[in-house]
């Protein structure tokens, strides 16, 4: 069910920016629309910090509190995005999901995550942030 759902949710990724590339014309929109959803689901991987900031076993106090400062970090990323141009908005939406997943890995050495989460979080964020990165270079500005 997780992957159903985490591959499903890669579906805005990839319709949007083969949207961009097939609808030149409004590619602008297109754009618009994934560094929107992007920001959206990037907000929401921060969030899972906060679940795990609660809910693990084994952290010390300065790792759950790490846990739950880190879980807002991808937000306060995301929601900028949404302002600037395409050329910006993409890296910095792209360096979100790497920052996370190298948070994730941190995470995953101090406490015992389940063991498909690592390997479903690499391929989803991997597959956003090439979406992101053809939608810049097809709309950069």
């Amino acid at each position: 069910m997780v992957a159903w759902l985490g591959y499903g949710s890669l579906l805005p990724f990839v319709s949007l920016a083969l949207a961009g590339w097939i609808d030149r014309a409004h590619a602008p929109l297109w754009s618009d629309a994934l560094h929107a959803y992007g920001a959206t689901i990037l907000s929401f991987v921060g969030a899972l910090h906060w679940g795990f900031a609660m809910n693990l076993n084994g952290l010390s106090d300065s790792q759950r509190s790490a846990a739950f400062a880190w879980s807002v970090v991808p937000a306060l990323l995301a929601w900028p995005a949404l302002l600037m141009s395409p050329i910006v908005a993409a890296p910095l939406l792209i360096s979100g999901f790497i920052a996370n997943y190298l948070r994730d890995r941190h995470l995953a050495r101090q406490a015992e995550l389940p063991p498909w989460y690592l390997p479903l979080r690499l391929r989803l964020s991997s597959v956003a942030c090439v979406c992101l990165g053809v939608a810049a270079v097809l709309n950069p500005f």
